[in-house]
């Protein structure tokens, strides 16, 4: 019986040994690796300057005139067409999220429909086309004409620019898109929803890793501490949310706090988008209180917790030591029963 218990023992210790090189072989290389994935096609590069316009006061039956200038920064001649889109956010039931989108049209992109460009000939189009040689700068000029009645709070558009093939195909590859900010002279509401406040110690996120010679873009699960929220505006006007991690000390000492130019998102109505932050740097060991504050321009939550670090490889040696000292025990206890059945007999 005895000899049993020790092989079962050996045994556990075994596995986990073997489960501790596998916590080991997780590739903390991927972390390191990580990039922003950008690709740009070789001889074709343009740029838009300035990336937001924004009309603070649309009146009805009026006309508003600006510029965008579109700069080739390849190696080669292009062909662009600049036009209007919609600038709004999809919701997926399978994501249970929203994500930007350009075709979904509501009361707050009928500015779209406002915009026409200047083309080559001095005419306002929806979708002129012009040529721009390397290094050319295109200044393209558009207007935004109100109707008779507009609707009451923000309107939101992008003005595209797509470069063309010869063969007169998009190139997706090429199109920046500057974002255009409208608010109209009628009532405003500016209310907002704060929920899903969460703080973690682990975050999963795409990153580059290496496997049979090839690097690939997987999701990689981090023990970082982060924090996220959703923030749904409920009105008719944009508004900015800021949300601000702070890691503390149990003991006192501030670790990291969200800069001021991170975890900050403009909501456009009938939005719900999700704001994150996390702290890359953290230790592999260490007791912490984070604290997640989300604040609108006229709501804020905030939520607290102690975070307990530890490695996989201390909670392995602790379970191979308490396995140890328990079969200890137990052994010493059946040889004390032994020793006393002998000397009662």
């Amino acid at each position: 019986m005895k000899k049993r218990f020790l092989i079962f023992v050996v045994l556990l210790m075994a596995m986990a040994t073997l489960a501790v090189s596998l916590v080991f072989t997780n590739p903390t290389k991927a972390e390191e690796q990580a990039e922003s994935n950008e690709s740009t096609v070789v001889g074709t590069r343009i740029s838009i300057t300035p990336t937001m316009d924004f009309f603070k006061q649309l009146d009805a039956n009026s006309v508003y005139e600006s510029v965008l200038s579109v700069t080739n920064d390849g190696s080669e001649p292009i062909n662009f067409e600049v036009y209007a889109a919609p600038y709004s956010y999809i919701y997926s039931e399978e994501n249970n999220s929203y994500s930007l989108g350009f075709s979904k049209e509501n009361n707050y992109t009928q500015i779209t429909h406002w915009i026409s460009i200047k083309d080559k000939n001095g005419n306002y189009v929806e979708r002129p086309t012009f040529t721009a040689n390397p290094g050319e700068t295109i200044d393209v000029s558009y207007k935004v004409s109100t109707p008779d009645s507009i609707p009451s709070g923000g309107q939101y558009a992008v003005l595209f620019a797509h470069t063309i093939s010869n063969t007169g195909g998009i190139r997706a590859e090429a199109s920046p898109g500057m974002v255009i900010y409208g608010r109209s002279n009628g009532e405003t509401i500016i209310s907002s929803e704060i929920s899903d406040m969460k703080i973690s110690q682990t975050i999963e996120k795409e990153a580059s890793v290496e496997e049979n010679g090839k690097t690939l873009r997987k999701k990689t699960v981090f023990n970082h501490i982060n924090a996220s929220a959703k923030v749904k505006n409920t009105g008719n006007l944009d508004f900015n949310a800021v949300g601000t991690l702070k890691v503390e000390g149990i003991f006192g000492g501030e670790y990291y706090t969200t800069p001021e130019n991170k975890s900050r998102i403009s909501v456009i109505p009938e939005a719900e988008l999700i704001l994150s932050d996390e702290w890359e740097e953290t230790p592999a060991f260490g007791f912490y209180k984070a604290t997640w504050t989300v604040e609108t321009i006229d709501n804020t939550e905030t939520i607290e917790m102690v975070v307990c670090l530890i490695p996989p490889s201390v909670i392995i040696i602790s379970i191979i030591l308490l396995t140890i000292l328990v079969a200890s025990i137990i052994i010493l206890a059946r040889k004390r029963k032994e020793r006393r059945s002998r000397f009662s007999v």
